[in-house]
């Protein structure tokens, strides 16, 4: 193990290198790519030179021969083969691969699936839920589009999250079902209804070329709470990409420039996404095994009001207090997915 931890150390050792070549510099994909998997190694190096420390350590002891340094170099060392062993256990991760995807910020789309009026509410809990998780977090939310149900809730509604969410939320892609007793039900019976969530790492520029040949852009007026901007000025944008035929909207914000800007990111997410599920399946490699394949026709998770409960189907586990996951506390349920997935992923590198 050690062996492959060095051998990591020394890929550290020649993108540092690599990052000074002027050929490099002028190259921003590269230097993207470079520049996170420099990041991604620098606390292993960190942690490789306390091991050494620890080894010099109790190399010291065995040479010392005075007997008034002796003790001192003895105890020492003991603490050395301790920390040694913390250390080792620390790096076990880094021979993890990581997904490169994690630091990314991310496109969040939340849709009321089956179940009528109760699904469209329990849509707009989720939606609630992870926006105060967002919070906790300091991340930045962008609401870039929402379409609310008429009897409340909403039908769907696409969020932009600023900051290193992907990690986090790649696992909550899939259908979550709520089971409870609706408002309106006057027997008193449990109702189960659903939502469906689709998570994706955003794209940037340097990841997807949008060619201006290739895009309508219509613009149209914002529809929502009414004012003087929604009743006269075009300042939303929808923009098909014609090859895929892929269309998106935003109207969220007052400014057209800044609605096309909000647009353009999220298509060219969508594109990235595609295009990264289209290698998988040629590569075959569709996440067989993995916590979730990210279909978002699959079921991952059970929010059963009457028994204050959550369950994960993916790792088979129950989760309490269900009124503070709804608020947000969602980091318990997301460190358990996390720490299943790297354990299946250390297995697969033994």
């Amino acid at each position: 193990m050690l062996e492959k931890l060095r051998t990591l150390a020394g890929e550290y050792d020649r993108i540092e290198l690599e990052m000074q070549i002027p050929a490099v510099l002028s190259d921003p994909k590269r230097m993207t790519v470079l520049a996170r998997r420099f990041r991604e190694l620098q606390p292993l190096v960190r942690l490789l030179k306390a091991y050494d420390r620890c080894e010099d350590a109790i190399a010291f002891a065995a040479k010392v021969t005075e007997a008034d340094l002796k003790q001192l170099a003895d105890d020492e060392a003991a603490q050395a083969v301790k920390r040694k062993e913390e250390l080792l256990l620390e790096m076990r991760s880094f021979l993890v691969p990581k997904d490169p995807q994690d630091e990314r910020n991310v496109i969040l789309e939340v849709r009321a699936g089956t179940g009528g009026e109760e699904a469209a509410l329990f849509a707009a809990e989720l939606l609630r839920m992870y926006l105060r998780y967002i919070e906790q977090k300091r991340w930045k939310a962008e609401l870039v589009s929402r379409t609310d149900a008429e009897s409340g809730g909403i039908k769907e509604a696409v969020v932009r999250i600023e900051g290193p969410a992907f990690g986090d939320f790649k696992f909550e892609s899939g259908v979550h079902r709520v089971q409870r007793i609706p408002e309106t039900e006057k027997k008193g019976r449990v109702h189960t209804s659903a939502a469906t969530v689709a998570v994706l790492p955003e794209a940037e520029e340097v990841d997807i070329t949008l060619r201006p040949q290739d895009l309508k852009i219509d613009t149209f007026r914002s529809g929502g709470a009414g004012g003087q901007n929604v009743n006269k000025v075009e300042s939303a944008i929808r923009i098909t990409h014609i090859p895929t035929g892929a269309v998106v909207a935003c109207q969220t914000e007052r400014s057209q420039a800044r609605n096309r800007e909000i647009a353009m990111s999220l298509l060219r997410s969508r594109i990235y996404e595609a295009e990264r599920e289209k290698l998988a399946k040629e590569r075959g490699e569709m996440r067989a095994g993995q916590i979730g394949s990210g279909d978002r026709s699959e079921k991952i998770r059970t929010y059963n009001f009457p028994q204050d409960r959550v369950t994960d189907h993916r790792i088979n586990q129950n989760f309490n207090n269900l009124p503070s996951v709804m608020e947000g506390g969602l980091a318990g349920i997301i460190g358990a997915l996390q720490q299943a997935d790297q354990e299946r992923r250390l297995a697969a590198v033994r």
